[in-house]
């Protein structure tokens, strides 16, 4: 194979502009005069998508068949990095053998809202536990040869106008909370790529900000590889190839090529620069490919259901009515056990080697099925007779398993929830049958939190979150006690959606979104302000018990005694926690600092040891730029989770700096976490800023969305948009969310240069919105004489790059 450094000393300049965005929807351009091949991408996060036929990046079109893994918030849930790297290996594998050189993921996004619709794709509201799970997943991956590229930096927590919206963060925030996990992804991982987002962060977007990709991601991390532009989400080229972005997917046209051409020859931009980029897609395009592995599906089929069953959550289980003795006569109700809901809707929906119900795999499992019933519709319409016939059945068995969970239509890339609940119609239909047999287990396949008024109305609850392929197997190897249940929340479950720190504020509406609760978010908010909740982050039963005895704490570890004091064996993830004593910097009031996935037979008794991660002690003095950490004694805390600690001791740590008593001053609400309702002056505070305002003007811009055309001064934009709406709200109706349309929605103008293969170029979006601000003839005058003139110019472009540039 060439050397990627000779290579690009006989690359032209437009050879190396060519390079810096996609073909296709999917892969790279080639040089085939260098003998330089095409990259080829592929989604996803859970599961391979290497598409057939049309491709498109919301999973429209059909795809290879691939393993089904449980989604990351399912696997997050397992505390178990060994787990989450034999994922990872499998992934790769699969990958491989489908001829994919940059496989799309994990998803890395923290959790700021239960609300995002994306949610079921990242791990947890805490980066050390996502960055530790990620790295896993990319150490897994690369070994195959295939490189993974986790996703999406940075700050990118919601889904309504996520590629047109402004992430307004403080520093200490970004880089504490929504940048450490990537941080760890980076380090102890080393991936190849990694994709920006598509928002800004602080008023630049993410793929040409030069504080994320060039003085953060490679320079103090380190980081030597490709960054890939979230499909459609680059703005303007020559910025992003300044800041360190690489590659612009998926298909801008060759109109990207000429202006990064022009901006070299202008002194715009810095050859220096072209040259850096061109040659981080030389070093994936001409590395040495292995022979494509063979792939045993059977073997990842069987992987699938171990994930997903060491990764349900057991949640109640009173009178111990669980584990189920073979032979237990059990009814069946839910449409989830017919149809189930395994993995999230989106760029990352696989096409699964095969798909196991409830129904199917039950027979097997020891159990008796004495009958099933849908018990609710789909779409969440009443339907008295369903609930009658989920009684009737209800009645002759000794346990009725409920299978509730969140629709297609309730979580989806594209669109955030409107609320926690679960549909009326399912919540009816639990309680008419705990009415006539109240041994009921609950199990629930969602991929994130939902309010539990209804938890009374149940015995047992098992949350499976999105269990992948072999998901019904997994769950009924819980419910029957071959399987020890291990999981434990990787996300707080808040008691209603008013109680979580964003709940006035998430999604933002407008052109910014104000990250207002600073890093009270998920557990460290719950702690912080003292706010109940249905279940604590880290929370998860056995069907044993566990005694924590000996705390020794020394000087960066801690050492305690664990001991199975049940009759089953069973795994304990025993979690670490500190906590600062007195005033100084922000902090909330605990963090996670470590943890230990212990497994032990009845009896066994063990000495554990957790390392205290650096960065649960550490802040980011912004005035610096610098990493610090307090002189003083911090609380350690040992135990089940956030909330069922088990042993206290304490930490001296000689800091580098000594406690600033007068930090949080200005700061009164964040100093107590009261931060739902947190005025400008003192927000303004923590930004160290004040509180930028984006209102728009009359006239729509290219970074003002699609979706915003209800609004235009052109009657035409207006009837467009009347008929996106329409289009919607049909797709909501029948229970299934229509991606494109939500894409189309929600993308700005200026993505249509992005996203159509060079038809449309920027000086065919300028002319489109001059239509749409109501210079309907000029506009249209324009639009023609900009399409043509771009079709010109990509034929010579064309001619000029199979010439050699």
């Amino acid at each position: 194979m060439s050397d990627p450094r000779t290579v690009l000393e006989q690359l032209t300049v437009l050879e190396k502009a060519a390079l810096l965005s996609g073909e296709n929807v999917w892969e790279t351009r080639a040089v085939p005069r260098l003998d330089v091949p095409s990259v080829y991408l592929a989604d996803g996060p859970h599961g391979v998508r290497k598409q057939v036929g049309a491709s498109d990046h919301l999973g429209l079109h059909g795809s290879e068949p691939s393993t089904c893994f449980p989604t990351a918030a399912t696997v997050a849930n397992s505390w178990d990095p060994v787990l989450a790297e034999r994922v990872g290996r499998a992934l790769g594998v699969e990958a491989a053998a489908l001829g994919v050189d940059v496989l799309l993921g994990p998803g890395l996004n923290i959790k700021r809202s239960p609300l995002c619709g994306r949610a079921f794709e990242y791990f947890s509201e805490d980066p050390l536990l996502s960055g530790r799970l990620s790295a896993a997943y990319v150490r897994g991956i690369q070994e195959a040869g295939v490189l993974a590229c986790p996703k999406h930096l940075a700050a990118n927590s919601q889904e309504l106008r996520r590629m047109a919206s402004d992430s307004v963060v403080d520093e200490r925030t970004l880089r504490e909370l929504y940048l450490t996990a990537f941080e760890i992804t980076v380090r102890e991982g080393r991936p190849g790529a990694i994709m920006s987002s598509y928002n800004r962060v602080n008023g630049t977007y993410a793929h040409q900000n030069a504080h994320l990709l060039t003085e953060v991601l490679r320079e103090e991390w380190g980081f030597d590889g490709l960054v890939v532009s979230d499909w459609g989400g680059a703005d303007d080229s020559v910025a992003a190839v300044r800041a360190g972005g690489t590659l612009e997917m998926p298909a801008p046209g060759l109109h990207v090529v000429r202006r990064l051409v022009a901006a070299v020859a202008g002194g715009e931009l810095d050859e220096a620069d072209l040259d850096a980029r061109a040659a981080e897609v030389l070093a994936v395009a001409l590395r040495e490919r292995a022979p494509r592995p063979a792939v045993d599906h059977d073997a990842h089929h069987a992987l699938a259901r171990e994930v997903a069953a060491r990764s349900a959550v057991l949640l109640r289980n009173e009178d111990d009515l669980l584990p189920l003795a073979a032979g237990t006569r059990v009814a069946v109700v839910g449409d989830f056990a017919r149809t189930p809901r395994y993995q999230g809707a989106g760029s990352s929906q696989v096409n699964p080697t095969r798909l196991e119900t409830v129904l199917d795999v039950v027979d097997g499992s020891g159990l008796v099925l004495t009958g099933f019933a849908a018990g609710f519709r789909r779409d969440g319409a009443p339907d008295d007779a369903l609930v009658r016939e989920a009684v009737e059945v209800a009645q002759g068995a000794d346990v009725v398993l409920v299978h509730l969970g969140l629709d297609e239509s309730t979580e989806s890339e594209g669109v955030d929830r409107a609320h926690l609940r679960l549909a009326d119609a399912q919540v009816r239909v639990l309680r008419a049958v705990a009415a006539v047999n109240p041994r009921v287990v609950v199990v629930l396949a969602a991929g994130g939190v939902v309010e539990m008024p209804w938890l009374a109305d149940c015995r047992a609850l098992l949350h499976a979150y999105l269990g992948g392929q072999a998901g019904a197997s997994g769950v009924l190897d819980v419910l029957t006690g071959r399987v020890e249940p291990a999981g434990r929340l990787a996300e707080s479950y808040p008691v209603r959606l008013e109680d979580t720190p964003t709940a006035a504020t998430f999604p933002g509406t407008g052109r910014t979104v104000e990250y207002r609760e600073g890093p009270f978010v998920g557990y460290r908010y719950y702690e912080t302000a003292g706010v109940p909740v249905a279940f604590g982050f880290g929370h998860g039963l056995t069907y044993t018990s566990f005694a924590y005895d000996d705390l020794t704490v020394g000087d960066r570890e801690v050492t305690f005694t664990l001991t199975n004091t049940g009759p089953r064996p069973g795994a304990e993830v025993a979690q670490v926690y500190v906590t600062r004593r007195g005033d100084g910097v922000l902090r909330p009031a605990r963090v996670l600092a470590g943890w230990a996935r212990v497994e032990l037979a009845p009896g066994e008794r063990r000495t554990v040891t957790v390392p205290v991660d650096p960065t649960a002690l550490r802040h980011h003095d912004v005035a610096t730029g610098t990493w610090q950490v307090e002189t003083a004694t911090y609380d350690v805390l040992v135990g089940a989770s956030v909330r069922d600690v088990r042993l206290t001791g304490a930490l001296d740590v000689v800091g580098t700096v000594d406690p600033d008593r007068g930090a949080c001053d200005a700061l009164p609400s964040y100093r107590v976490g009261h931060v739902r309702n947190v005025p400008d002056a003192e927000f303004a505070a923590l930004l160290g800023r004040p509180v930028p305002r984006a209102e728009g003007g009359p006239l729509l811009d290219v970074n003002d969305t699609l979706g915003q055309m209800g609004s235009a001064r052109s009657p035409l934009a207006r009837l467009v948009h009347r008929v996106l709406v329409a289009v919607r709200r049909r797709a909501d109706r029948r229970g299934t969310p229509d991606l494109n349309v939500l894409f189309i929605y929600h993308m700005p103008f200026r993505a249509l240069a992005k996203m159509t293969n060079g038809v449309v170029s920027a000086d065919v979006v300028d002319a489109l919105l001059t239509v749409v601000n109501g210079r309907t003839l000029v506009g249209l005058g324009r639009t023609v004489r900009a399409l043509v003139a771009t079709r010109l110019a990509d034929r010579r472009t064309r001619r000029a790059l199979r010439a050699g540039g």
